[in-house]
């Protein structure tokens, strides 16, 4: 199979790069390398650098790579940015989905695999309640609100054109090669300004001091485990939820990592960020029942800060 990447030289883009090539298929990724690096990417797929914004460009590169599948990673994935600048998130995250719809459609491709956000979303989710398809969505930042109508848009064009489309609700993904330089990645900035010995900051779930939002974090390895069925067909024309049922606060992640870390370095109160869910925690029936167990935060954790406090120079994940 021919499978095209968007995004392919970012965090999950890279990883989903990697499983797709073991699996024997030739490999193409689009990245404008603003957040991605070519060091992800790794020997054996085709680095293409152009803008999804740009459809002409994209439209080009598919029609002479000619995909099967494409894995649409690629997208602006600042909360905060999409409250400040929401037209600017809704370039990449909505008119930049059409326009790989539309190269989708006039060349061919079979499927298309769209990472979208379960936690954005769903909005609060109450003490006690999941996160779940078929939950009325609630969306609290531009970027949860582009983000839901590209879902819309991968609906028309699959009952429209015909397009087989799967949609991927992603809860807060950690791992290794996640960047610390940015805010989409706490674990990954956590563990930067730990392996530095500098202060961790606690944005607040209500009021400065208290323990910070909860969060559903799932290991990058079992979104790939989840991409690799859809990939296959296995969830066209659904939304399958990826996480893990689990919440855990700000200030207990921070906890745990400094304790796999070995790190004493201070934990600084802040007052909350706008946009920020209060609670998101996906339900992990449909995980469990299709992909199987979810790797255990712990463990996750003890991975990612020793692969994230080893200079990389090359794919090595």
């Amino acid at each position: 199979m021919r499978a095209l990447v968007t995004g392919g030289a970012g965090f999950i883009g890279s990883h989903v790069v990697d499983d797709l090539l073991a699996a024997g298929h030739q490999v193409a990724v689009i990245d404008n390398l603003s957040t991605g690096s070519r060091h992800n990417v790794p020997e054996g797929a085709e680095l293409i650098e152009l803008d999804i914004r740009d459809g002409a460009a994209l439209g080009a590169a598919v029609a002479r790579f000619r995909p099967q599948l494409i894995s649409h990673h690629a997208a602006q994935t600042s909360v905060s940015v999409s409250v400040r600048a929401p037209a600017d998130d809704a370039a990449t995250n909505v008119v930049g989905t059409v326009n790989l719809l539309e190269a989708a459609r006039n060349h061919g491709v079979e499927r298309v695999v769209f990472a979208s956000t379960g936690g954005a979303i769903y909005g609060d989710i109450p003490d006690g309640q999941y996160g779940a398809v078929g939950r009325p969505p609630a969306p609290l930042s531009g970027y949860a609100c582009a983000k839901l109508a590209a879902e819309s848009y991968l609906d028309l064009y699959a009952r429209t054109y015909g397009l087989n489309t799967a949609i991927l609700r992603y809860a807060n993904i950690y791992g290794p090669r996640q960047d610390p330089h940015g805010e989409a990645g706490v674990i990954a900035i956590f563990v930067d300004r730990m392996h530095r010995g500098q202060p961790v900051q606690i944005n607040a779930r209500t009021q400065a001091g208290d323990d910070g939002c909860v969060r559903d974090y799932v290991f990058v390895g079992d979104v790939v485990r989840a991409h690799h069925l859809a990939a296959q067909g296995r969830f066209d024309g659904r939304i399958f939820d990826v996480g893990t049922g689990q919440g855990t606060t700000t200030r207990t992640l921070a906890t745990m990592l400094a304790k796999a870390m070995g790190s004493t370095s201070d934990l600084l109160d802040a007052p909350p960020r706008a946009g920020d869910v209060q609670r998101s925690v996906l339900d992990p029936s449909m995980f469990a029942e299709h992909v199987g167990t979810a790797r255990p935060l712990a463990e996750g954790l003890a991975e990612t800060a020793q692969a994230l406090a080893t200079p990389r120079t090359a794919a090595t994940g």
